[in-house]
């Protein structure tokens, strides 16, 4: 079979689209781009299986309307599948349509969080003829195209439009496949050189995804415990074997899992001891996820020497009652306590944050700036993200903002969930002080403090360069929260 993965242009004066395999939807004013390593997955899987593939994502590649209709009037597929998520699905509803104009017969794939949250409304709503209702893309895409062509049964997750134009589903999503038999991804094949953020320490740069998606799994704001409800893992050995794979043939020198957060305990012992053993600590630096709770004296040393840098971690508020909502069995001691461990271990805590929640006070929002700008300024941090928090449809999150009238207007406005305002009714902030706050944070990377820690670990010429395009990033995300929407919002998005 034909089949295209894709991911047509989008766009739009707010900026660039963070689409691709991202947790939370947000436009970009200095882009970067996430490799989505499933749905690349799922190509090279395809591939593999003797189909003709294109990759196509003219978002990276930075391919306007009149280029992607001509690659696909030019491969004239006859799947096509994209990844959604809530902003910009009506937009998907559309280009569904329009495909099916270009090239009569095609069959249109969605998947995606906001899919696997609400598959019947896309199915009622448009032309697709297929909603994959889970995250295991590459195998839910094997099974489908076996069952038009073979008439293979369908794994549950599969939701599918009847001859007469109803819908069907063939059960409940539930994960299946063997990570450890699914083949390196083709890096080749799927553009990998593209996708990398601008403030990447090292190059060449490339993603891995050892496990699908959280061994937690329990924060209630996440899409992805909907999209993956079920952790797993590829082996600590299977995946050190493709990063030397990757080493070897593309002369990676950083790399970044992205798996919600990586495994600990055995998992990480075992998956440290590789890269030492291999002497793949000496070739690269490795950056990841992780979670505060999974730090010891023992395995931050370990996972140092096995070349591990910089370590993503989810604070998402300093109020204990937000993190009991949220679920992210936290604490705000634990939190200082881990990045200690982590720095004095030589690692780079990168932190997470929100600000928005329904219940939060003025109070609540300045104690995680403080608690930020405490982490940054004295040395036990390096970077950090601030967001608007999002109840994306789906997430007990969204649940739970819905059974209390939390949301500021009609649900089903999924343009509005972007991060250009928040979404949920406010406690002790208006609209506009929200998206300041969240990029306040953003200004303490010009704090003297904080850039005294920096200057003071400027060793090479690679760290200024490194310090250099992480303040173009910075500045970047100050416009990201430079505008409000307000009531001109509408004139100045079209």
């Amino acid at each position: 079979m034909r089949v295209m993965i894709s991911y047509p242009p989008i766009e739009s004066a707010k900026g660039t689209p963070m689409l691709t395999q991202n947790r939370q939807f947000q436009w970009f004013h200095e882009p970067s781009y996430l490799y989505p390593c499933v749905p690349a997955q799922a190509a090279s899987l395809l591939k593999k299986r003797g189909h003709s593939v294109v990759w196509n994502d003219c978002i990276a590649e930075r391919k306007d309307w009149n280029q992607f209709e001509r690659i696909v009037e030019d491969f004239q597929p006859e799947m096509v599948a994209m990844e959604t998520k809530g902003p910009v699905v009506r937009q998907h509803w559309r280009i569904v349509e329009r495909l099916k104009e270009l090239v009569p017969g095609v069959k249109c794939v969605l998947f995606g969080d906001h899919i696997s949250g609400n598959p019947v409304e896309t199915m009622e709503n448009s032309l697709t003829d297929y909603c994959l209702a889970g995250g295991d893309w590459d195998f839910m895409l094997e099974n489908l195209i076996n069952h038009i062509e073979k008439g293979t049964t369908l794994k549950p997750g599969v939701y599918y439009r009847n001859d007469d134009g109803t819908h069907s589903h063939s059960g409940p999503y539930a994960s299946y496949g063997d990570l450890n038999a699914l083949p390196f991804i083709d890096r080749d094949l799927t553009n990998a050189h593209l996708y990398f953020e601008k403030w990447k320490k090292r190059l060449p740069f490339m993603w891995t995804m050892a496990g699908r998606d959280c061994p937690y799994g329990k924060c209630t704001f996440c899409s992805w415990t909907v999209t993956y409800p079920k952790f797993r893992t590829q082996s600590p050995t299977r995946v050190v074997d493709e990063i030397e794979f990757m080493v070897k043939q593309y002369g990676v020198k950083n790399v970044f899992d992205d798996t919600g957060a990586l495994p600990t305990g055995n998992w990480l012992t075992r998956f440290c001891n590789e890269l030492i053993d291999r002497k793949l600590n000496k070739e690269i630096i490795f950056d990841c996820n992780f979670r505060f709770d999974y730090f010891t004296e023992k395995n931050v040393k370990l996972m140092k020497k096995a070349g591990f840098r910089k370590l993503i971690l989810g604070i998402e508020s300093a109020s204990e009652r937000t993190i009991d909502i949220l679920d992210k069995s936290l604490t705000r001691e634990r939190i200082i306590e881990g990045c200690k461990m982590a720095t004095s271990a030589g690692l780079q805590p990168h932190l997470t944050m929100m600000v928005g929640y329904p219940w939060e006070t003025k109070e609540d929002a300045y104690e995680t700036l403080k608690l930020a700008r405490y982490l940054m300024t004295n040395g036990l941090a390096n970077m950090l993200q601030a967001t608007v928090v999002m109840p994306y449809p789906g997430t007990p999150l969204f649940e739970l903002c819905q059974r209390n009238g939390w949301i500021r207007f009609d649900e089903t406005e999924y343009d509005r969930y972007d991060m250009t305002e928040p979404v949920c009714v406010l406690t002790d902030m208006n609209e506009t002080e929200v998206v300041q706050m969240a990029g306040q944070f953003y200004k303490i990377f010009m704090h003297p403090k904080f850039l005294m820690h920096q200057l003071k670990h400027l060793n090479s010429l690679e760290d200024l360069d490194y310090m250099t395009r992480g303040a173009k990033a910075i500045f970047g995300h100050l416009k990201d929260f430079a505008h409000i929407r307000g009531d001109d919002y509408n004139a100045a998005a079209k």
